[in-house]
């Protein structure tokens, strides 16, 4: 009989054990810190002026604006954030060269809610064994008020992380209102839905399940590496022979490694980190303050589980002095993309104008013969004034002798004082009339101007006068 291959592997729940070192108190900080600024930011408050919102950081769908307190970012300079994601992704592998997975460890979002929720757990449940006892125990009264707790504090966070987000996106003061009221936009209220029930999943059922079969990062980061690249290693030159021992016993023909399975049960990706590195490592340095405590019980030197790069450990083994080698082909590569990268969004930021303004040529008719003789073109001029205040622009039109401008609406509107609204964009229709004969396709230039000069633009377009 044929026998049956399942091609789908049920997931082993890991109840990581509390520790307490270096390593943790860092992975606390980092948490505090991160999710201080997630959840804050949104709060802090940026005056910008009469007309213009006073977040700090906000993304405006309705008006098309991104707010990063000095900076507001139009549509069309969508190539700034695309200038801060390539930096983001070039100093992400910048730093995965010299220090490993230090964002996994540390930063990654999925990490650092994972290990909220495992703390949640732990508060409620107790630490790995009495987690283990209490989901092998029968449901009884007891069980369903732990996991009715654990369940609860996590939505709750999760409705946290929810309605932070959508505070980005819109004027938090004003949203909490609205929220109090329980008057949601149905896309605010999706979007807290969504986020709260993602962040529940991921965190709270998913965890480790994410690192090892969902992120792509982990598949190809190690195209960084190099053997200079920190790494979490087993001094097995140092551990082996493993083995219990006892106490009084001599370590001659002994190693240090106890085979305590400390650095197992504290890993909260359940690796054994003795068998070499491997890629659900996610180097957060759990296991090295596990085995660093276990060795100053037994009155030992730290460090048989460190942080280390590959030519360290061969220059251990060797009985060598280990080095520290930043100044590497790969990490120069990245600094010099890093810092071109930078000079260009700098450049641009300095170089920036308060003014921008289009010209469109009218396609249908491409021109007009006026009853006295004169050829008329139409064109249609967009002004973006970027400042916090109202302001006025002079038109001015060079390439065409004789010509005469007339702006469409009011009779009193002039090319010599455009206004436009602070922070907005002003529309405006132009007439160009040309007496004289002249060639088929004539090339302008329009010029914008504020009145004092300050800041000008120039534009090319077209004065067309024969099919």
């Amino acid at each position: 009989m044929e026998e049956f291959t399942s091609l789908f592997a049920k997931q082993e729940k890991i109840y990581p054990k509390r520790t307490w070192g270096r390593y943790r108190k860092l992975k606390w900080v980092t948490m505090v810190t991160l999710l201080s600024i997630y959840y804050l930011v949104p709060w802090i408050r940026w005056d910008r002026g009469a007309h213009m919102p006073d977040q700090a950081v906000l993304i405006d769908m309705p008006s098309r604006r991104a707010y990063f307190f000095f900076l507001e970012i139009w549509p069309q300079e969508v190539y700034y954030i695309t200038g801060l994601l390539i930096l983001a992704a070039v100093g992400l592998f910048f730093v995965t060269s010299l220090l490993g997975r230090v964002w996994c460890g540390y930063a990654c979002p999925q990490t650092v809610w994972t290990d909220l929720f495992v703390w949640v757990e732990r508060l409620v449940q107790g630490d790995r064994n009495a987690r283990m006892k209490l989901d092998q125990s029968p449901w009884t009264l007891h069980k369903w008020t732990k996991k009715g707790l654990t369940h609860l504090i996590w939505i709750i966070i999760g409705l946290f992380t929810g309605g932070a987000w959508v505070f980005y996106f819109n004027d938090a003061p004003t949203l909490v209102d609205h929220l109090m009221h329980l008057d949601l936009p149905w896309s605010v209220g999706g979007w807290i839905v969504a986020l709260t029930f993602s962040t529940y999943l991921m965190a709270g059922f998913a965890r480790e399940q994410v690192c090892q079969y969902m992120c792509p990062y982990a598949r190809f980061q190690s195209a960084m590496f190099d053997k200079d690249t920190l790494i979490i290693s087993y001094d097995e030159k140092r551990g082996e022979p493993r083995g219990k021992h006892k106490q009084g016993e001599s370590w001659d023909n002994k190693g240090h490694c106890v085979d305590c399975d400390s650095c197992v049960v504290v890993c909260p990706v359940g690796i054994d980190i003795r068998k070499g590195l491997q890629m659900e490592c996610i180097a957060c340095g759990l296991c090295v303050d596990a085995c660093n405590n276990v060795m100053h019980k037994l009155g030992l030197p730290p460090g048989l589980i460190r942080y280390d790069t590959e030519n360290n450990r061969q220059l251990r083994k060797q009985d060598q002095q280990p080095a520290v080698r930043l100044l590497r082909p790969r990490t120069l590569w990245y600094s010099a993309l890093m810092i071109a990268v930078g000079a260009a969004i700098l450049y641009g930021l300095l170089s920036r104008s308060p003014v921008e303004f289009d010209v469109m040529h009218d396609r249908n008719p491409l021109f007009v013969k006026l009853s006295d003789g004169d050829i008329r073109n139409g064109y249609n001029i967009s002004i973006l004034n970027k400042t916090g205040q109202d302001q006025h622009y002079r038109l001015l039109l060079e390439g065409l002798e004789k010509a005469t401008v007339k702006v469409q609406g009011f009779q009193d509107m002039s090319t010599d004082d455009l206004m436009v609204f602070a922070d907005s964009v002003g529309h405006f229709r132009i007439f160009v009339s040309s007496p004289e004969p002249i060639e088929k396709r004539k090339t302008l230039l329009f010029i914008i101007q504020t009145l004092d000069k300050q800041n000008t633009e120039t534009k090319k377009s077209v004065f067309l006068s024969k099919d």
